[in-house]
């Protein structure tokens, strides 16, 4: 528990999973979360046996090293999901502690997860960016945003030139390539337009990278030569054959108002609708620009920020700021300053750009990089997974189906106003409109996904909206940080918008558990209690830190 904080909810509801169904809508398929009777009285270890069987049956099927999203597998996956689900609804958590009722919630909405993917979202169908196998960075959250196949390639693990074991490993993962794609073929017979459409550049992407590989690695051997020209033969004819396909594309890429407030709901459990977030994600663009409009009245008699002009100056500030923002957290006890935080951010600063590349959060940088370091408290939280693991398997590594991003991006996003309220920026005013900048780019981004997933914008038009909605014209529609962006929260329903949603929950716990500690309440031991939980959705993270489960209760009872 957070801080040694520790309390039972006597009288508890008894939760359950939420059964998955045959072909329909979200609210046909949602079966009651409470059972008529209890058939077990298996305790927490038998959890967690059960958290490591389903996450073993979870990954699918591998036949020679090629994961098998064929239809009949799929069907096959689903029949025995409810196996586990119903495995799961048999346990009597009443008398839990709070921290192993929420593990039993991780778990019941990872089964969600799969259940929706496979209903709704059917990403190896639908989505032909899935089938991407060649990563070259690390995200700054837990796993991947969006959904990624099981045999994806982290190439930005490797080291060059390749040691003799590397090389024959991934050898060996690059001739996964041809069949899985050729496979893509047979499986890729859904009707997503923009999806389809999109998805062609993150493949002709793949292409590109595997052009690079070839020669960063021009000194490997014949077999692993001739291991990357047939993945990349493989993926340029992939490319093309999407590219003679997409005119036959023609259906809507969203997945429905309904199915989206579903996910939300059941998957990510966001405590919110779709029109929720709607009228939160316009409440936040209007503030923005609003505020923004004010600092640039109170600022009007300073001098403009100056945008850093070389390397030499960028190597330099950049280092400078790090420095101040972590001489900030500590002296100003904002939270526990770790050994590992300095260098967590240190090694992600990058590197100048000119200015005719920035994209949206380069330029802010440029200007002023603290900005986007408050934001960086991703790479905290990735440290922290690796020195101080977190002492339950459930929440140790990632959430599966993207279900930790209301705490990953919505913490994040939410530092990034919360250190300019706590006076960051007090010798530095101009930099109070960039928080404000980006809040407005994110707010504006989000909503634009909303409509797409209603089918009331198509992808271009979200594009146009985030654009004419990110002030000073950040926001640029001729690199690509924008359509990546778009697509992805397209692939991925819920990630766009929660960046300012799990914002809200954020800020909406930090007033609440204010409000308990009254005047012991410290920032510091907030924040703590934060990481210690885990990455974990943000209403988990309240039921956790105020015993209030009130949430977690009313998004059960909305769908009996």
């Amino acid at each position: 528990m957070c801080l040694g904080f520790q309390k039972r909810l006597a009288g508890m509801i008894m939760i359950a999973a939420v059964l998955a169904a045959g072909p329909g809508s979200a609210r046909e398929d949602a079966q009651s979360a409470v059972p008529a009777k209890l058939v077990s009285s298996a305790g927490y270890p038998e959890l967690l046996k059960l958290f490591e069987d389903w996450r073993a049956f979870e990954r699918p099927v591998m036949r020679n090293g090629i994961p098998d999203y064929s239809p009949a597998a799929m069907a096959e996956k689903h029949r025995n999901l409810k196996t586990y689900q119903h495995r799961l609804q048999s346990f009597d958590i009443t008398d839990w502690p709070v921290d192993q009722q929420v593990d039993y919630h991780l778990v019941r909405a990872e089964m969600n997860g799969m259940d929706f993917n496979i209903r709704v979202l059917k990403p190896w169908q639908r989505d032909p960016a899935f089938y991407t196998s060649i990563w070259t960075y690390q995200s700054d959250t837990p796993a991947h945003e969006g959904p990624a196949h099981a045999a994806i390639i982290e190439l930005w693990t490797y080291s060059f030139p390749l040691s003799a074991e590397a090389e024959a490993r991934l050898t060996e993962l690059l001739r996964t390539i041809p069949p899985l794609l050729q496979q893509a073929r047979s499986n890729l017979t859904g009707n997503a337009r923009d999806l389809w459409a999109a998805g062609i550049k993150n493949i002709d992407d793949q292409a590109g990278d595997l052009e690079q590989l070839a020669e960063t690695a021009a000194d490997a051997g014949d077999e692993f030569r001739t291991s990357l020209r047939a993945a990349r033969q493989a993926t340029v004819n992939f490319a093309e054959w999407l590219r003679q396909q997409a005119p036959e594309k023609t259906g809507a890429s969203g997945i429905g108002r309904e199915n989206y407030t579903w996910y939300l709901r059941n998957v990510h459990l966001v405590p919110l609708s779709w029109e929720e977030e709607v009228a939160l994600l316009k409440r936040e663009l209007d503030r923005a620009h609003a505020s923004l409009r004010l600092e640039e009245h109170r600022n009007r008699n300073l001098p403009p920020l100056k945008a850093i002009a070389s390397p030499e100056e960028y190597a330099q500030r950049a280092d400078q700021s790090v420095t101040q923002y972590m001489r900030f957290l500590k002296e100003q006890d904002i939270l526990p300053v770790r050994d590992y935080m300095d260098p967590a951010i240190r090694s992600r600063t990058g590197q100048y750009v000119p200015e005719e590349s920035r994209n949206f959060f380069w330029t802010a940088v440029h200007y002023e990089p603290i900005t986007l370091w408050t934001h960086f408290y991703h790479w905290f939280d990735l440290a922290r997974m690796q020195v101080e693991p977190h002492p339950s398997p459930v929440r140790r590594g990632p959430l599966l189906y993207n279900i930790f991003d209301s705490r990953a991006e919505g913490l994040a996003t939410g530092v990034e106003e919360m250190m300019m309220h706590a006076g960051l920026y007090d010798d530095n005013p101009r930099a109070r409109e960039i928080v404000y900048i980006m809040l407005a780019q994110r707010a504006a981004r989000g909503l634009g996904s909303l409509y797409v997933h209603a089918n009331e914008f198509n992808l271009q038009q979200a594009r146009d909206f985030h654009v004419e909605w990110t002030p000073r014209g950040w926001m640029r529609d001729d690199l690509d940080l924008l359509g990546f962006e778009q697509l992805l929260y397209l692939r991925q329903p819920g990630y766009g918008t929660s960046y300012i949603t799990g914002k809200y929950l954020i800020e909406r716990l930090l007033a609440v558990r204010g409000k308990q500690l009254k005047q012991s309440f410290r920032l510091s031991d907030f924040y703590a209690e934060i990481d210690a939980a885990g990455v974990i959705p943000v209403s988990l993270l309240h039921w956790q830190l105020t015993g209030d489960d009130t949430d977690i209760r009313q998004l059960l009872q909305q769908h009996q």
